[in-house]
């Protein structure tokens, strides 16, 4: 799955497609509202110098288990720790659209996100608004389906299968996958020799036990829902990828942010970093942290079979798989719902690399999309 840098050159969006596109993307939404967290919850509180003099940090993330850097990270004070004295003000989005539009307008600095809604707010910007700094989740989406009605993938063929949005990772990972198996299907109203449904998450569980769906393309835990209600695992798309490895979350953050409070963005990257080791050796305490802020979120928690099979399927990484990014650009392009889009410049991975060799590990690759 590589892509020739030389065909990213022009970021032209498809006259008919990429204005529904942008108003369509998100990683893994769950509609397109906001909200705040709930003012009355215990956070951890900030304590000495504040970095740079800054009084708060606004950081957005969804509540969902592939943001789980971002929800156990902020749970466990260990972004507050990095931060000192600076305050952080957070914001939850359902969509990815939402979370880019609060990004430029300044409402939130940093954020995690999925690579459609990155790649299409650094395009419609024509590389103004945005950077990504560093990876957070690889993995975490598989084609779920009643079994009874595909056996195999070669039963796909007259089939309705739901993605999440119109041009979202999944949306695209479905209709690349479905083009390299020889069908053909309309990229925009979902029509073809397989039908893509585009419906939100939280409505898909329910069309696939009512039988309005056969199957579906979608990130955790949503995934997790469909095999609790009857579903079977297909196919996990990590196993189209090379190692088995592929961005669904990255970080991201305004240009003027990086730029005028580069120690702010460092102390945020050590967090993240921090927060990745400390899940990877204790997941049983970090599934408990994730599903403690899921609940101060959402107002609810995962059920417990729902959270294990979610929190397995999700690898939590400082690499943001820049290669991986850059191939998603061009299914998007293959799909006809992007247009040739420039990504030079949307990686700066300066402040990642820092933080990564003070703490011994591994330096990452902006695969030549980085800043020069």
């Amino acid at each position: 799955m590589t892509a020739s840098r030389t065909t990213l050159r022009r970021s032209l969006a498809a006259a008919a497609a990429l204005p529904l596109l942008i108003a369509a993307l998100g990683a893994c939404g769950y509609g397109s509202e906001a909200k705040k967290d709930d003012p009355g919850k215990a956070a951890p509180v900030a304590k000495g110098e504040k970095i740079g003099g800054l009084d708060e940090v606004k950081i957005g993330y969804f509540a969902n288990v592939t943001h789980a850097t971002a929800l156990a990270g902020l749970q466990e004070g260990l972004f507050q720790k990095e931060l000192a004295g600076t305050k952080i003000k957070t914001q939850v989005f359902n969509a990815g659209p939402s979370e880019i539009e609060a990004l430029n307008a300044g409402a939130i600095d940093i954020g995690w996100i999925g690579p459609s809604p990155s790649i299409n707010g650094f395009t419609k910007s024509k590389g103004q608004n945005l950077r990504i700094i560093g990876g957070s989740a690889s993995g975490g989406v598989s084609l779920v389906v009643n079994d009874k009605k595909i056996k195999s993938l070669d039963d796909l063929k007259g089939k309705r299968i739901a993605t999440p949005q119109l041009g979202n990772t999944q949306d695209v990972a479905l209709l690349n996958y479905l083009s390299e198996k020889g069908h053909k299907v309309d990229a925009n109203t979902g029509k073809g020799d397989v039908t893509v449904v585009r419906q939100d998450n939280k409505e898909i569980p329910n069309s696939f036990k009512s039988g309005a769906i056969d199957g579906a393309w979608v990130p955790e835990p949503t995934a997790a829902r469909l095999v609790d209600a009857g579903g079977k695992v297909l196919l996990d798309e990590k196993k189209l990828w090379k190692d088995d490895k592929f961005v669904i979350t990255n970080i991201i953050v305004s240009q003027k942010f990086l730029k005028e409070h580069p120690d702010a963005v460092e102390a945020i990257l050590r967090g993240s970093v921090n927060t990745n080791t400390w899940i990877k050796a204790n997941p049983d305490k970090a599934k408990a942290s994730i599903n403690a802020r899921l609940k101060q979120d959402s107002g609810k928690e995962l059920p417990a079979n729902i959270l294990e099979q979610a929190f397995k399927n999700v690898d939590v990484i400082d690499d943001p798989l820049a290669s991986t990014l850059r191939d998603e650009a061009q299914h998007a392009v293959k799909a006809g719902l992007l247009k040739d889009p420039l990504l030079d410049g949307i990686y700066d991975l300066r402040p990642l690399n820092k933080v990564l060799k003070a703490a011994g590990k591994p330096e990452v690759s902006d695969a030549g999309l980085g800043v020069k």
